[in-house]
């Protein structure tokens, strides 16, 4: 069964730091385009990291460019978003994806709460 499986969120205050993993199984990530979105309540789901298969090419969202870095870990199976300096309209909920051709691959996403 193929499954994306993100982690690593949670209620954190501002400035804070936050790493998000997101686990694949049933399938090898090392041959997809891997990316982060995020869905904060009430608006659409946008654009926030990508990464290329070889983490060779990255690029981000110009709202985060310089507080969060996207990296992967092929030998894991595993993709990270690194969150710095947090602010609270970073509130949302954050998904992998998972793109190779006409595969296209979702997690269910995870919660992250910027809040004092």
């Amino acid at each position: 069964q193929v499954q994306l499986v993100e982690s690593g969120g949670g209620l954190v205050q501002p400035g804070g730091s936050l790493r998000l993993s997101c686990a694949a199984s049933g399938f090898t990530l090392r041959q997809y385009t891997m990316k982060w979105y995020r869905q904060a309540p009430g608006k659409e789901r946008e654009f926030v990291a990508r990464i290329a298969p070889n983490g060779g090419l990255t690029n981000s969202a110009d709202s985060v460019k310089g507080r969060f870095t996207i990296s992967r870990d092929n030998a894991k199976n595993t993709v990270y978003l690194q969150m710095n300096n947090l602010q609270a309209e970073a509130t949302a909920l954050y998904y992998c994806n998972a793109v190779s051709g006409s595969n296209n691959s979702w997690g269910q996403g995870t919660q992250v709460p910027v809040s004092s």
